[in-house]
């Protein structure tokens, strides 16, 4: 996103507030941010809205659009902030300005400093700067654009409910969201992309096709997986374990529980406690869900002493993780409470990180190129001027950023700078995909940790019999299976490749004469891994083939008399139709040799 463009978005976060206080005068603010492609804004109402008042509120705003007004910023004291939004009876922002001036930024969480009209600082906080659009008066860092008429083509999208400052017991308010674009042929594009994104929403393909379901006896953001659904996983899975275990990754598996003191020790605890699934134990123990395994991985590698001979060494590891998400952000697979992810971590000597790093490189490649995704790369590093988020110094990370810029240099791929994009512990690389609709995800990460290894004191002993603290790198290839789901669901409108499909091939005889050779076909597949079924019911042929295409499966076998007495089979491809006629092996052999290949 380009600068002029973030101003624009921001610039229109505002222009809505300046509509909300113009139509709705009791309206009290909560925060209004820039997110990919367009913007928000969380109020609190009187009288809540529905969906059908944003066309009054996207009325209001082209009317501020079209009298081009000015964007006007103004430095004021913190004190004088106070009593002007305390005087306007706006309580989120005086909670705000309060938090500030008594505690500086370590008080503000879930918000950017952006929304709250000063630089990122360790200062004591005395001034702040707030944007002026005719009446209306917002707390902002900014930057704008210098007037309302330079907000270009946008629209207000939906509403949802955001609880304030992320905290589920306080205020709900009411989350308006609007797109924003330089163009309105670009926002024309971004529609159609949506409408398109609507008939490949994972959740309502995951119905179609029978892959999962939730319950509310179960609870929100907790999947649970059909058999077909299963079949996606496992197929996900192996693939990933084999190019793993080809660069030398051991499985291991870990509980799903531990004991406070493991991330209090690794520093997960302080970091991640508001979204820690917390139990006592009968003996008054603290206990969590684990939200991630890495910890976990440290105690086996540390169970024995290591000679620099067996390193690096490597574990691999496909396992739920819990994290308390807030109710209001789940939102089908894409986020929920059970996370399931195919893990690694490499313990290794300082000298072979770059090695290492390059193996793990080539597995993601390798991994995305079966579904025709390129990625691009971006490097994510600390915040050299906001070192309070992480862990260690900057020397070390400084180091660590090295390694890693190396490793892309070798490669020799361009590359972008993420500055503060990297993990607490340590920099890393991101793979960034795009889908078939050109949305943008990030596909998988590999990152560089010389933090846990301290702070579990992992070693190894060198050539001279010393102690050599080793490093760690975390890598996911698919980042949780829950996810590479959607976004392959939605790449690829669920037709899956023939290799992912939950079933591959359909066997129709035409009527029940047949099924004697139906069922032979079927076997045949069957025992050579093949995932078939026969659909012999008593129904017409017409709707057992649109059963089939309804669950998008790849072949469909029609067997009559003459695919009886030839040994042949009538061959339908989804998206295709009718391929004619084939002998049985010949089909066989192909379908075989596709699953076997991985090809699209």
């Amino acid at each position: 996103m380009s600068d002029q463009l973030h101003a624009m978005r921001h610039s229109a976060a505002h222009v809505l507030a300046a509509a909300v206080q113009k139509l709705y005068p009791g309206a009290k603010f909560g925060v209004g941010p820039v997110i990919e492609h367009g913007f928000y804004y969380d109020v609190a109402f009187e009288e809540p809205i529905s969906d059908k008042d944003l066309k009054r509120v996207q009325k209001e705003m082209r009317s501020l659009v079209k009298r081009n007004l000015p964007i006007e910023r103004e430095e004021w004291p913190i004190e004088q902030a106070i009593e002007y939004f305390q005087k306007n009876n706006q309580p989120f922002k005086v909670e705000l300005l309060r938090d500030l001036q008594q505690h500086g930024t370590t008080s503000i969480k879930n918000i950017d400093s952006s929304d709250l009209g000063i630089d990122d600082t360790d200062e004591k906080i005395t001034t702040v700067s707030v944007y002026r659009i005719g009446d209306f008066v917002d707390l902002c860092r900014g930057p704008h654009v210098a007037t309302t008429g330079e907000v270009k083509a946008f629209e207000l999208t939906r509403l949802a409910g955001a609880y304030w400052r992320g905290d589920e017991t306080r205020d709900q308010l009411q989350r308006i969201y609007g797109i924003a674009f330089a163009s309105q042929e670009e926002l024309d594009q971004h529609k159609e992309m949506l409408e398109l994104a609507k008939e490949r929403d994972h959740r309502k393909l995951g119905r179609e096709l029978d892959l999962f379901t939730f319950s509310d006896l179960v609870g929100p953001g907790l999947p649970l997986w059909t058999p077909r659904g299963t079949v996606v996983r496992n197929e996900l899975d192996r693939f990933v374990q084999e190019l793993r275990h080809e660069y030398g990754f051991e499985e291991v598996t870990i509980p799903h529980i531990t004991k406070k003191d493991l991330y209090v020790r690794s520093g997960h605890w302080e970091k991640f406690e508001d979204e820690l699934f917390k139990i006592t134990s009968r003996d008054g123990h603290e206990f969590a869900l684990k939200p991630m395994n890495c910890p976990h991985h440290t105690q086996i590698f540390d169970s024995k002493p290591r000679s620099y001979r067996e390193m690096p060494v490597r574990y691999r590891e496909t396992t739920m993780v819990y994290r308390d998400e807030q109710s209001g952000e789940l939102h089908g697979l894409s986020r929920v409470r059970s996370i399931t992810q195919d893990d690694a971590h490499t313990f290794c000597r300082p000298s072979q990180v770059e090695a290492e790093v390059m193996n793990v490189w080539d597995v993601i490649e390798r991994y995305w190129k079966v579904f025709g995704i390129n990625l691009r790369v971006r490097l994510s590093t600390h915040d050299p001027e906001n070192m309070k988020g992480y862990l260690g110094t900057e020397q070390q990370w400084q180091s660590a950023v090295a390694q890693l810029q190396s490793v892309i240099e070798r490669k020799g791929v361009a590359f972008e700078l993420g500055t503060g994009e990297a993990a607490f512990y340590g920099p890393k690389i991101d793979f960034i995909g795009s889908d078939a609709l050109g949305r943008e995800f990030q596909a998988s990460t590999v990152q560089l940790d010389f933090n846990m290894p301290e702070r579990f004191d992992l070693a190894c002993i060198d050539e001279s019999g010393n102690r050599e603290t080793v490093v760690m790198i975390h890598c996911a290839i698919a980042g949780s299976v829950e996810r590479s789901i959607v976004l392959l669901l939605e790449h690829f409108g669920g037709n899956f490749p023939v290799w992912l499909a939950p079933q591959q091939v359909a066997v129709l005889p035409i009527s029940e004469k047949f099924i004697d050779y139906a069922e032979k076909i079927t076997t045949q597949l069957r025992e050579l891994g093949v995932r078939a079924e026969l659909s012999g019911e008593n129904e017409s042929l017409g709707k057992r083939i649109r059963a089939a295409e309804i669950r998008k499966t790849p072949f469909t076998l029609i067997v009559g008399e003459r695919e009886a007495a030839e040994g042949t089979v009538a061959v339908r491809r989804y998206g295709e139709g009718d391929l004619g006629a084939m002998k049985a092996d010949e089909f066989t052999e192909k379908i075989t040799s596709t699953i076997a290949q991985r090809s699209l």
